[in-house]
């Protein structure tokens, strides 16, 4: 995982080169641009394995890169870095193609569990069978254990629990949920989304009414976090 190369592009000197000198000094390649026009350059050039993205830059801001990155099909993550009280541009910049995002200020050792952890993923195989606490999600055959017994899900609990399980440990927004389990054929609100995590947190969550794996992201949305059951 170091020597994995990292694009920074944020238009703060001081902090631009703290994030530089942390993440060099743990062994990764690291890029740095200190306007959005240079770093959108290097994500289509270079090719990071992960991108820390300032949301407001000088020439091409945080939304345009993220844009134009996945239109270019690059699906490296980017992890967003934005000051307290940006929420809507926090569902926004999600909504473009963001996988999470980190307020600012931040403690540095968040910040590289963060982006460890994303690299990890990227890493990996699609796996067709999950584990996390005392459940078993088998995508192959379509079934979910728990402590060994099947447990009934409807389609669209499966589709959902699936697709967190795909994103896990990212930011979702209702919108990107919306899109990806009830797609654009069926006109549902995101209250559909609510009332199926509620369901769905009663048959995997150990205390569904104080959920650790389905975490609610304030004024965003959900994060699937399979390690969140604490001692």
């Amino acid at each position: 995982m170091n020597g994995a190369r990292i694009l920074i592009i944020e238009d703060e000197p001081a902090l631009l080169r703290g994030l530089t000198d942390t993440f060099a000094g743990l062994g990764f390649d690291v890029s740095t641009a200190a306007d959005g026009e240079q770093g959108l350059n290097l994500a289509l050039s270079t090719r990071p394995a992960l991108i820390l993205l300032d949301i407001m830059l000088p020439r091409v801001n945080g939304y345009e890169i993220c844009r134009a990155v996945r239109e270019r099909g690059l699906n490296m993550p980017i992890l967003m870095l934005t000051a307290k009280g940006q929420e809507e541009d926090v569902v926004l910049g999600l909504n473009l193609g963001a996988d999470d995002y980190i307020v600012k200020p931040f403690r540095r050792a968040e910040l590289i569990a963060r982006v460890r952890a994303f690299l990890r993923r990227t890493g990996e195989p699609a796996a067709r069978e999950t584990r996390w606490g005392d459940c078993e999600l088998n995508l192959t055959a379509h079934k979910l254990f728990r402590n060994g017994k099947e447990v009934e899900l409807t389609a669209k609990e499966f589709a959902l629990l699936a697709y967190f399980v795909s994103r896990r440990g990212c930011a979702l927004t209702r919108d990107e949920i919306l899109d990806a389990v009830w797609g654009n054929s069926v006109i549902v609100t995101q209250r559909s989304i609510d009332r199926c995590v509620a369901t769905l947190r009663a048959k995997i969550e150990p205390a569904p009414h104080n959920p650790c794996y389905i975490q609610t992201v304030r004024d965003i949305g959900y994060r699937f976090e399979p390690g969140g059951e604490t001692e």
